[in-house]
């Protein structure tokens, strides 16, 4: 039993965050002879804990030691009642814009960080890859050196790939090849399109993830991905977005459209529910309906720590929820451990 934490939400024993980002302290250089205009680099900031993410010489987001540091994110896991935080790379460090042998080089430097720093603090933190799947056969290499070499748990992939959705046809080997390494998969946003939201950039984070995300999910339902590759573990950002507000419509479409069950071989609520999604909806009615609409044993707590929007109190979230201990616990850690457990 860890220590208890302040205030009551906080004194139950184990937490799983499976929804925080990873930022390097350093960049690779770029490759000799690449001609690559969004390759990142680091700038120093206004203090000793601050860097500038700098793309194409703009910075394109200024990042905290936070984002590398396992000391200080151990410091605020502990504030916050998490006992484990899954790493993923910042969504644009993903880079599927580049090349593929490209976006191969900074993925394996950034991937061989996070498995440096999760072996620094085996107890605390999981780690999840970035691969290059503009490239599926480098992406597919780099998702085993990631499973063989580096032990990592997984991999963290965008909602869509260069306007592609990860539920097309192009991606069935990746996913099999997750299937068959035990590879857990977490969806994140990515450029969703915006030409429809009206105001200043932020609104891409906070309008235009959900509903990506919401497609993405959609995609691999319409597909029936999930049926195809039973023991595959996905899981979907930001509560799966606007995927349990389509998905009434989408069932009573398909039991009305002969075109929509021919293709979806089985029902999408049922299938929705062999899918993981993470708690990151920040309102405990949300919470709940998410719940009722997935199934208590789909969610796993999310916080998108280090940055701005993150859940600052995801345990006492749960507490503000009133949900019964058994169901904390599948939220807090089981779902977790079963994400995180590989195959079968």
């Amino acid at each position: 039993m860890e220590p208890h934490q302040h205030g009551s939400s906080h004194g139950e024993a184990r937490a799983i965050d499976i929804h925080t980002h990873f930022v390097p302290e350093h960049f690779p250089p770029l490759p000799a002879g690449s001609k690559e205009t969004t390759w990142p680099s680091m700038a120093p900031g206004e203090s000793c804990c601050h860097r500038h993410v700098m793309v194409k010489g703009e910075n394109y987001r200024t990042v905290t030691n936070q984002c590398w540091e396992g000391p200080k994110r151990v410091e605020d896991m502990a504030a916050t009642g998490v006992t484990r935080q899954v790493l993923s790379p910042m969504p644009e460090l993903l880079s599927y814009w580049m090349s593929g042998e490209d976006a191969a080089v900074l993925h394996r430097d950034i991937n061989e960080q996070m498995a440096r720093l999760a072996a620094a603090h085996p107890d605390k933190f999981t780690a999840f890859a970035a691969v290059p799947l503009q490239d599926v056969d480098l992406a597919i290499a780099e998702l085993e050196y990631a499973a063989t070499v580096l032990k990592m748990a997984g991999a963290e992939i965008g909602s869509n790939i260069n306007g592609r959705p990860i539920g097309a046809p192009e991606f069935v080997p990746f996913f099999a090849a997750a299937e068959r390494l035990g590879m857990a998969i977490f969806v994140h946003a990515i450029r969703p399109v915006m030409d429809r939201v009206i105001g200043p950039p932020q609104l891409e984070q906070v309008l235009g993830f959900p509903n990506e995300i919401g497609h993405a999910a959609a995609s691999v339902i319409t597909t029936s991905l999930i049926l195809r590759h039973p023991n595959l573990k996905i899981a979907f950002s930001h509560g799966g977005g606007s995927l349990a507000m389509l998905l009434p419509r989408l069932q009573h479409a398909w039991t009305r459209f002969p075109g929509l069950r021919g293709k979806i071989e089985v029902a999408p609520f049922e299938q929705a529910r062999r899918l993981f999604y993470d708690t990151l909806v920040y309102d405990r009615d949300t919470l709940l309906f998410l719940i009722q609409r997935f199934g208590a044993d789909a969610l796993m707590l999310g916080t998108d720590y280090p940055f701005t929007i993150m859940e600052s109190d995801p345990v006492g979230r749960l507490t503000q929820a009133g949900l019964d201990e058994a169901t904390r616990n599948k939220l807090r850690y089981e779902n977790a451990d079963r994400f995180l457990s590989g195959a079968g």
